[in-house]
Order: C-alpha cells, then structure tokens, then sequence
C-alpha cells in the first residue's frame, strides 16, 4: 500500500499512525489536522523514532486536506471524545458536522481511497459517511467490532489464566453498551469458555466488555481509550494491505444480512485489499437475535434523528 491519510491527530491519530509506521503498512503516512504544526509536529516525533524502531515509512503533516490526493485509505479520528459520564451518542451532533466536511473532501481529493471510520458514534458516522459519498459499502467501513473483540479476549485471559494468544471471542451488535459478545461462538484453543468458566462469570465478562470503554474513561479521566483502539485499526489495515482476506467483526453496511437494512453495525466481514468484500451471517438463535435487535434499534435511533 503506497498512502494511507489519518485525518484527525488527537491520541488516536498519533498512536495509529506510530504502529502503521513500526509495521510498516504503508510507503507513506499522511497526517492531517486542523490545528497549525501539530500535524507536522507529531509526523516529525514519528518520523525521528524510525532509526530505534528500524522503518522506512515517510510521515508527513498538514492541514490542507489536499494532502490526501492519492490515498489508498482514509482512517477518520477526528472529532470531540466523549467526558465521563457521556454516551458515544452524546458527541453524534458535534461530529456529524466534521465528518461531513471529511467526506466531501475525499470526494474531491481522494476519490477512489476506503473510508475507514473510528470516529464516534462509529456505527452511525460510518453509516451517514456511507450514505453522503455514494460509494459502494465495500469502500466504506468502521471499526469497533475488532476492538470489543479484543476487550473480550483480554477479560477471558486475565480470567482464566490462559495466553490470550489461544482466546476466540466474537462480539456483534452497535459499539455500545447494546452491543452483543456472543458466548456461544467464544473458545480457547478451539473449547467453549463453558468448558473454563461459570455461567456468572461469564456473564460479569459480557458486561465488561459492553462497558469496556467506559470504564477506562473513568478511571483515566482526562481521556478515552487510545492504544487498543489504534492496535484495532492497524489490524484492520494489515488484513487489507497484506489482502489476507481475513474474518473480523468490522461495522459493515448491512444489505438484509441479520434482516437489517439501512443501517451500520459491527458484524464478522472479510476484509482484503479491496475492502470489506463480505458480510458472514450467522445462525443466531432466538435470544441472539433478539439481543441483536435490541442493538440495532439502538443504532437506528441515532440514524432516524440525523436522516
């Protein structure tokens, strides 16, 4: 991959770009931000660890959205963090109006780039991006399903004792406190978590992960979760950049799968280096589906008072 644009450099941005260099997925990282030098300064911190971290990647800053001519994707952070005590959709007016002026300008500098979205409320920022730039869901993605899937299997090892490294959870659902851990499709080593864990444990894992970023808002204070959500993204880019045509949860436009229509959620999808090619739709049973559902309609909320 040649270019990839970070739009937005707040800790997101700056730790998304700082592991997309050290792994080298791209030739060049392009950042850009609204604020004078702070682009340019974080590119320049980045750039001068490349001799330590042994990479090649160029990492340049601007705040001219032409700077993004050329991209193969687009990773939008920016926008406000949600404070202690808010929800993801509190923030949804603020930066509704920045991912606007984000989409029209890939759609005038970088026309044929993906659109990956990570900023929140995710599932509907990523569904109202889809919707203003016209382009194919393919091109048009967000994360948040491999991010609650990796708070799960961190819960599951610190619990059990065993190396994450063998841990297989899948969450579904909006990226919220509806989302939906599905247990049933959760192993180690390829053994249901049944096998290890009380059904009471197990349900005190389904809540943390449902309220997994919340509960580093808090006890962080000054800011939201920053390093696992940039692990997330890059994972999500090394799938495309390396076309592994590999399965994760990413919030994906739903075309009828899940008998959903109109909406953005976190579902398993298969992402190679043209995008997000596939939905997998699973055989929920009666209480997934309903659980499913119930997030959705969490979701379509928020898009029926912005449509």
């Amino acid at each position: 991959m040649k270019k990839i644009t970070i739009v937005g450099v707040g800790r997101v941005g700056e730790s998304t770009a700082q592991i997309l260099a050290k792994e080298e997925l791209c030739r060049e990282i392009m950042l850009l931000d609204i604020h004078e030098g702070v682009p340019q300064g974080v590119a320049l911190d980045i750039q001068e660890s490349g001799a330590l971290l042994r990479f090649d990647t160029r990492v340049n800053g601007a705040t001219d959205p032409a700077a993004m001519a050329d991209s193969d994707i687009v990773i939008v952070t920016a926008g406000i963090p949600r404070k202690p005590g808010m929800s993801r959709s509190d923030v949804l007016d603020t930066n509704l109006a920045i991912i606007d002026e984000i989409v029209d300008n890939m759609l005038r500098y970088a026309p044929n780039a993906m659109l990956l979205m990570v900023t929140n409320p995710v599932d509907v920022l990523t569904w109202h991006a889809w919707k203003r730039s016209g382009w194919p869901r393919q091109r048009v993605f967000g994360q948040s399903g491999a991010l609650d899937t990796a708070r799960m299997a961190t819960f599951i090892a610190l619990e059990t004792g065993y190396s994450i490294k063998d841990v297989s959870p899948l969450v579904l659902g909006g990226h919220g406190d509806a989302m939906v851990p599905l247990t049933r499709f959760t192993d180690i080593a390829g053994i249901n978590i049944e096998h290890f864990l009380s059904l009471e444990t197990i349900e005190k894992i389904v809540e943390r992960t449902r309220k997994g970023g919340g509960e580093i808002l808090d006890l962080k204070k000054s800011s939201s979760a920053y390093d696992s959500p940039a692990a997330a993204v890059a994972a999500m880019v090394d799938a495309i950049s390396h076309n592994r045509h590999r399965i994760m949860p990413c919030v994906s436009i739903l075309e009828g799968e899940y008998e959903q229509h109109g909406i953005a959620m976190g579902v398993p999808s298969v992402l190679d280096e043209t995008g997000l090619i596939k939905v997998i739709e699973l055989n929920l049973n009666e209480r997934e589906r309903a659980d499913f559902q119930h997030s959705a309609e969490v979701v379509r909320a928020d898009i029926n008072r912005i449509s």
